[in-house]
Order: structure tokens, then sequence, then C-alpha cells
């Protein structure tokens, strides 16, 4: 926010101490139901630890703009065998199967050492470890489902095969806007959608706001763009800001285009879920102090539909920057019959830290849920493409330019999560409310 945002200290200070109190908040209700649950219920509550954190994983991806970043069931991005589980019930059964695991653990602590509440250990010999054994099958089973579902890899033979071009221009975010530099890097970017072509790529992608000039406003450079469409014949995906004038106020968004191979536009996209403070200030009656940054990033109108490209036929949906981190956001591209999942960002903002790290598995998460091909082009890194179970194919390090060339497919066939969304998050939501209000019953019926 100070280097990019031109924020005071102290405001990003503010800010930041804001998001971490906002985050906090989540982790404060669930201590505090189950606090209430445990003093009702004794030890046992802790059974139901599972259901209370996965309902607060879905408050915190709705309340306030949501901010989902790193839920529980991430810790498993890479175990393939259990992530599998997110084909079913998204991420937050993933997460719901971590939690129960630390849960019939705590309750097996606290059940054997006679602390306060604790059931006796005599009465109750072997006992507590049968909640632990049994959430321990539970995720053998699941995990070995998983391996077979991923062994028998029916996905990969399906649908028709596309061979993708990802770039990633590591384009510094002063470069993008000063003159000389800026036309060095729409021409970097130019030569590198060539190189991509060269290595048999038949769709190419570019990362977010990789274009210096908002599509259509610079003329030359929007016909330099179509002209590169026709001299390569393949359609390209553009990163680019757009704005649209209106007869009293003119419109930013923050856009995907596609460019058919004939350079005539396919389609655009425009970001719904917008970044707070990056690309929007909310509430700002309360952040008064926050115009500069406004002035600096710029104030985006959010779109209002999920937009799918045609690339070959198919249909081909975007997710810009963090959306890929709202599964129910990706899950309604898929609905709306996304054949290709791709996502565009810019993780410049995070320097040598491990949220770029953090995004990419997030991302790959979205290609499970759905059962699609993922392809991901980002300005500085991760870029790669992760296929329907969540194997990794292709991907780069970061702050490093590359061209990635793979192959994808354009898949149809739907998940039960991609059929039934967020119904088991819900569930835990609705389970939660029913035993903390019979808790509190229970404690006004002692009291009487």
């Amino acid at each position: 926010m100070v280097v990019y945002g031109d924020v005071p200290w102290i405001g990003a200070i503010l800010i930041n101490v804001a998001l971490v109190a906002y985050l906090a908040l989540f982790v404060v209700v669930f201590a505090l139901v189950m606090a209430r649950l445990t003093t009702t219920n004794g030890p046992r509550a802790l059974l139901a630890a599972p259901a209370v954190w996965v309902a607060t994983e879905l408050g915190r991806t709705y309340l306030l703009t949501g901010f989902p970043w790193v839920l529980l069931g991430y810790s498993q991005a890479t175990v393939l065998p259990v992530a599998q589980l997110a084909s079913v019930f998204g991420v937050f059964g993933v997460s719901a199967l971590v939690a129960t695991v630390s849960a019939t653990l705590a309750f097996a602590a606290v059940a054997t050492t006679g602390l306060p509440g604790a059931v006796p250990r005599m009465s109750q010999a072997g006992r507590p470890f049968v909640p632990l054994a049994a959430s321990l099958t539970l995720v053998a089973m699941i995990a070995i489902w998983g391996g077979l579902r991923v062994r028998s890899a029916t996905l990969l033979s399906g649908g028709e095969a596309i061979r993708v071009g990802l770039l990633q221009g590591n384009v510094a975010e002063s470069d993008r806007w000063e003159g000389e530099k800026a036309a060095a890097v729409f021409q970097r970017y130019l030569d590198m959608t060539g190189q991509a072509v060269a290595r048999g790529a038949r769709f190419v992608v570019w990362p977010e706001s990789a274009t210096p000039y908002p599509f259509g406003e610079d003329l030359r450079a929007t016909e330099r763009i179509r002209v590169e469409a026709r001299t390569l014949k393949v359609p390209l995906l553009i990163g680019s800001d757009q704005i649209v004038h209106g007869a009293g106020d003119s419109k930013y968004y923050n856009s995907a285009v596609l460019i058919r191979p004939d350079g005539a536009a396919g389609g655009v996209y425009r970001k719904i879920h917008l970044v707070p403070f990056g690309e929007y200030v909310p509430a700002r009656h309360v952040f008064f102090f926050m115009s500069r940054i406004v002035q600096a990033v710029s104030d985006f109108s959010a779109g209002d539909s999920f937009d799918l490209l045609p690339v070959d036929g198919h249909r081909v949906s975007t997710a810009i920057c963090y959306e890929i981190v709202y599964p129910n956001l990706v899950r309604q591209f898929t609905v709306a019959g996304s054949e290709l999942l791709t996502t565009i960002t810019n993780d410049s903002w995070f320097g040598p830290t491990s949220a770029p790290y953090q995004h990419f598995a997030q991302a790959s998460m979205r290609a499970i849920e759905n059962g699609r091909f993922l392809v991901r082009a980002a300005n500085t890194g991760i870029s790669g493409i992760v296929d329907p179970y969540g194997h990794v194919l292709a991907r780069t390090g970061l702050f490093e330019p590359a061209v990635v060339v793979g192959d994808a497919r354009f898949l149809r066939d739907a998940t039960l999560y991609s059929r039934t969304g967020d119904v088991f998050a819900y569930a835990c939501t609705a389970l939660t409310a029913l035993l903390l209000v019979s808790a509190m019953r229970s404690g006004r019926i002692r009291r009487i």
C-alpha cells in the first residue's frame, strides 16, 4: 500500500490492523462457540469442532466482501488422494476432514487426562480413542478412494485437446506506465506470443493488466494486437484495463478480452469481485484517509455477469487475480458452461513471500473441485497448468520471464461439487446454529 498505493505509513498500518482484526474475528467466533458447547456438553462437544470451523470459513468467504485466503483445506492441495474430496464437497469438505482429525485427537487427549469436565478414565476405558480411530479410518478410506480416482484418470482422455501458451513477462509495476518502458513491455508480450505459437500453442494467455494501455483506448496498440492474432491465426486472451464511456460518467474495469484468430473481439469478461483497497475503497466515509490509494491505483467498477469466452468452438472462463480463491465464484463459470478454467493475475505486489505459492495452490484446488483443466498466467509467477486431479503439469519460478507451452483439454463432465455447490458448508453452518441454540437453552434450564 505504501509502495504501490501511495498511502502514508500510518494509513497502511491502520488498514493492515483492520485486516488482521477482520480475519481474527472468525477465530474468535470459533473459540466462543466451542467454549459454549464444551461448557454445556463437556469434552464430547469437541467433536462438533469441524462443523463449527467450516461455518466460520464460510463466513470468511462472504462477510464484508469476504477474504477466504488459505482455508484449512488448502493444506492438502498437494496431497492429491485426500484433495479429491474437493470434487465432492469443495475445499470446505477438505477443511472439515483436517479439522476432524484434530478434534478427535483433542478429544482423546482431554478425555484421558482427567482434566476438569473430562469423562472418567476408568469408566470409559478405550472409548476416548474410538472417535480418533474412526477419523483415521475415514481419512484412509478417502485416501484410497482418491488414489483410485487419480489413477483412473478418466478425465484426461475426454474432451478435445488444446495446446496452450502462457506468458510471464516479469514486468515491474513502474515499467508498465512509463513512456518508452511501456512500449517495450508491450513489444515484449507481442514477441513472447510469437514464441509460444512457434512452440505449437493454439491459444495464448497474457497475464492480468498486461497491456500498458486500456484496451480500445490506444488505437495503434489495439490494432497491433489484432494484427498479431490474424498473423498467427490463434485466439489471444489479453488481460487489460477497460474504459466504458458513458453519457455522464466513464467506468473503469479490470478485464480479460478475447481476440479471435481473425483479429475481432470475441468477448470480454469484467472482474466481478474486486480487491478492497486495491481496486476500490469500501465504506469511503470510514476510510476517508484512503483517497490517495484510489487516485494511485484507480477506482474500478465491478462486472456483473459470468461471461464465457469462445475458443475454437468451446467456452472458456477467466478468473482475474484473487477471484480464483472464491470457490463458488469459479463454480458459477462451470455451471454456465465453461470447459476450461483460466486465471490471470499480477502477483508482483506480493514480492518474494509465500503468498504467490499460496495463490497458486488455491487455484489448483479449483481444478479438482470443478473437474477442469486450469491454466494460469501470472506477470511475475507462478504461471502453470493444472489437470482436473490437481497434478501440476507445468509451472514457472518467481520473478523470471517465461513462456509456458503445454497441453490442456476442454471438458464438460460435472463433478458433484460443481452440481451441488457449497451445500456441505451450509449444512455445517446450520448444524452449528442448532448446537449453539441447544446449548443456550440447556444453560437457561440449568440456571432455573
